[in-house]
C-alpha cells in the first residue's frame, strides 16, 4: 500500500485519493475538472489529499450534541470562502459540524465589536437597506459576528489539528506549498 499521508500514524492510503478522485470524475462537474496527468490535475489530488486528511482528524474528534444544520454554519458563499474549500467540504459531514459546535461552543462576540460593527455597516440588517438603531440590529449583529468568529475558530483549530497530527508523503503536499513542483502561485 503506498501511502500519501499520515494521520496520528494512520496511513492514508493513494486508493483513498483515486476513488475520490474517480467519484469527482463521475459526477456532473466532471468537464470543469483538469485533465488527469497534467500540472493542474495533480494540484487536484494534493487537494483532496488534503481534503482527506482533514476529514481523518476530524473523525478523530469528538462531537457535541447534536450537529447544527449546514446552512447555519456555511449560510452563503462568503462563509464558504472564509472558511476555506477544505473546511467547507469538511463541514458537509454531520459529524463535523458536532465538533464544530463543541469546538466552538463558548465563542462569544463583545459589545464593543458589535457596536463598531453595526457603526460601519448601519443599514446591513435594515428593512430594505434602510438605517436602524443599534437596540433593533443587536440580535442580528451579534448572531452575525458570532457566527463568523465561530468558522474562524473552527478554521484555526483544523490547520492547528492537521499540522499537528498530518505527515504529508513527497508528492502530495498542499497545493499551496511553494515547494512543490506544480505550485502556480507566484509573485
Amino acid at each position: 500500500m503506498t501511502a500519501v499521508a499520515w494521520v496520528a500514524g494512520t496511513p492514508i492510503p493513494e486508493t483513498a485519493v483515486d476513488e475520490r478522485e474517480r467519484r469527482l470524475r463521475a459526477g456532473s462537474r466532471a468537464a470543469a475538472l483538469p485533465r488527469p496527468g497534467t500540472s493542474e490535475g495533480r494540484q487536484l489530488r494534493r487537494w483532496l489529499t488534503q481534503l482527506l486528511v482533514a476529514e481523518a482528524v476530524v473523525a478523530g474528534e469528538q462531537g457535541g450534541a447534536d450537529p447544527p444544520a449546514l446552512h447555519d454554519v456555511l449560510p452563503d458563499p462568503a462563509a464558504r470562502l472564509e472558511i476555506g474549500s477544505i473546511g467547507a467540504a469538511v463541514l458537509e459531514s454531520p459529524h463535523a459540524r458536532a465538533v464544530f459546535a463543541r469546538i466552538t461552543a463558548a465563542v462569544e462576540v463583545s459589545e464593543a465589536d458589535i457596536a463598531a460593527y453595526h457603526e460601519r455597516n448601519p443599514t446591513r440588517f435594515g428593512p430594505r437597506r434602510t438605517a436602524i438603531a443599534l437596540e433593533q440590529a443587536r440580535p442580528a449583529v451579534t448572531a452575525h459576528l458570532r457566527a463568523a468568529a465561530r468558522r474562524r475558530v473552527f478554521r484555526h483549530w483544523l490547520d492547528t489539528r492537521c499540522a499537528e497530527l498530518v505527515r504529508l508523503a513527497p508528492g502530495y503536499e498542499h497545493p499551496g506549498d511553494p515547494r512543490q513542483p506544480d505550485n502556480t502561485h507566484r509573485h
